[in-house]
C-alpha cells in the first residue's frame, strides 16, 4: 500500500507585462491566446477529453504524455472572474489514474509602469509524495515567462 502524505505549499510569482491589464487577461480567456504561452512542446496531447469553458463555473481540462511515455490530467474549476482584473480557479493535477495535487490558484492584474503587474498565487496541496511543489513552481514561473516573451514581441520589444 502506498504510504499517504501530504504537503501543502504557498507561492507567489510576480511579474511586468509590456500590456494593459485586458490584453494580459485576454492571454487567459481564449484557448488559442492560452495555448501559445503554455504549450510544452515536449508534452503530447494524450488526444483524451479536453475542453476550455473559461467562465464562472466553467472548467479547463486536458490530458498530454511526458516524453517518456507518462500520462498527466489537468482539470480547473473557475470560481471568480473579474475581466482586467483577476482570476481564482481551483485545480487538480493527475498522473496516470493518482490524483498528485490539489490547488487554488489566484491571479491579480494591476496597472503599473505602463503595463500590468500580475501576481501569481497558488496555495496546494501536494498528495502522497508524487508531485513537488518546487516542480509546479518552477513550470508556472516558465509559463508565466513565456507570456512575457510574447507580450514583448507583440509590443515590438523582442526578447
Amino acid at each position: 500500500m502506498t504510504e499517504r502524505s501530504i504537503t501543502h505549499t504557498t507561492f507567489a510569482i510576480e511579474r511586468h507585462y509590456p500590456a494593459s491589464p485586458a490584453r494580459v487577461f485576454a492571454a487567459f480567456a481564449t484557448f488559442d491566446a492560452k495555448i501559445r504561452w503554455t504549450d510544452d512542446p515536449d508534452y503530447i496531447s494524450d488526444g483524451g477529453e479536453s475542453e476550455f469553458n473559461f467562465r464562472v463555473g466553467g472548467r479547463e481540462r486536458f490530458g498530454g504524455k511526458a516524453p517518456d511515455g507518462t500520462g498527466y490530467r489537468y482539470d480547473a474549476l473557475y470560481y471568480d472572474i473579474v475581466p482586467g482584473q483577476r482570476i481564482v480557479y481551483s485545480y487538480e493535477m493527475y498522473e496516470e489514474s493518482a490524483r498528485i495535487s490539489v490547488s487554488v490558484a489566484t491571479i491579480e492584474l494591476v496597472s503599473a509602469d505602463g503595463g500590468t503587474r500580475l501576481t501569481y498565487t497558488e496555495q496546494g496541496a501536494f498528495l502522497d509524495g508524487l508531485a513537488r511543489p518546487e516542480d509546479r513552481e518552477e513550470g508556472i514561473t516558465e509559463q508565466l515567462d513565456n507570456l512575457v516573451k510574447i507580450l514583448r514581441a507583440e509590443a515590438g520589444e523582442g526578447d
